[in-house]
């Protein structure tokens, strides 16, 4: 499938899609019934659930720049070496489900997507990175995730979309949704930490607390250098929110680097931006072979990729 012509956006810009593949693979692992194997016996059932998804999404959004970012740091990201217990909290994926995320890059690989993947940064930094570059090359972005993370990467004319929700909002729709600015989302996640990522944040400070700091002093920074201002803020706890920033300065300022997606990470060759390129109809088919997808499933890939489908393609 040749790139067409970019379609102009409200900003002036092409539209490029960044899809957290992450997010959609363990949401399939999780909810589909584990009733679908290879040929080799072992379960497939999130790599079925993530090609729905994605056949949806590319029916829907029609999109000629696309890519789909997957987490390949799993214990080796830059920010273990700044925090060792930086999502230490979860247990390794099973083999089982390692499998099926190779088998989903190879599928994005087959329909002519762009795949991101970094042993140094997790998709949240290729999304970042991604949304840095193509900015500075007029396109805007729509990122396709509901991590509040990624929010911090929303410009004036970027959003993001929480697919499974059917919901879209752009930065001025951050506020209403988490009580902050989008560029204020990495110093409010250093302030609360983040369990998801066993992030500790600042002992005591809340969401609430959090929220309303930033409202008055704008940054972290600017909240750690006027620290002793927010005694005497018309706030809960005010005294006491001040002795524990005191206390947890340096543990804050480290937490912020833990939270800051990164806008620099390499993305290999992107002169093109991610325009979606032909399909390999080879190994389109071995894998529908292999990974055994049913006949209306292997019928909408290959429509999708813009393949011919024949009846002899059909499971025998």
């Amino acid at each position: 499938m040749s790139a067409a012509t970019p379609a102009t956006t409200p900003g002036g810009g092409a539209t490029l899609y960044l899809v957290d593949a992450s997010l959609y693979v363990f949401r399939a692992w999780h909810s589909m019934p584990n009733e679908f194997h290879d040929a080799e016996g072992w379960p497939t059932n999130a790599v079925h659930g993530f090609a729905r998804f994605l056949l949806e999404l590319l029916d829907r959004a029609r999109p000629q720049h696309i890519a789909i970012a997957f987490d390949e740091a799993l214990d080796s990201c830059f920010r273990n070496a700044l925090y060792p217990a930086y999502k230490a909290n979860r247990d390794p994926a099973p083999e089982e489900l390692r499998r099926q995320f190779v088998h989903c890059r190879q599928l994005c690989t087959a329909l002519g997507l762009a795949v991101l993947s970094h042993g140094e940064y997790e998709a949240d930094d290729l999304i970042g990175s991604a949304v840095a570059s193509s900015r500075a090359q007029g396109f805007r972005s729509v990122i396709v995730s509901a991590d509040k993370d990624l929010s911090q990467l929303l410009g004036d004319h970027d959003e993001q979309w929480d697919f499974a929700k059917g919901q879209r909002w752009g930065a001025l729709g951050v506020p209403e949704r988490h009580g902050v600015h989008a560029h204020q989302i990495a110093d409010y996640l250093a302030l609360t930490g983040d369990a998801v990522d066993n992030i500790p944040g600042v002992p005591g400070i809340g969401a609430k607390t959090a929220a309303a700091l930033l409202g008055h002093f704008g940054t972290l920074d600017a909240l750690l250098a006027r620290v002793e201002e927010v005694p005497f803020l018309r706030l809960r706890g005010a005294a006491s929110a001040a002795t524990k920033l005191r206390q947890h300065r340096e543990q804050a300022l480290l937490c912020r680097q833990l939270t800051t997606i990164a806008l620099d990470a390499p993305l290999g060759e992107t002169s093109l931006h991610f325009a979606r390129g032909d399909a390999d109809a080879a190994n389109l088919g071995t894998l529908c072979e292999s990974l055994r997808f049913g006949p209306m499933t292997r019928r909408r890939l290959y429509q999708s990729a813009g393949l011919d489908f024949a009846p002899s393609q059909l499971p025998s």
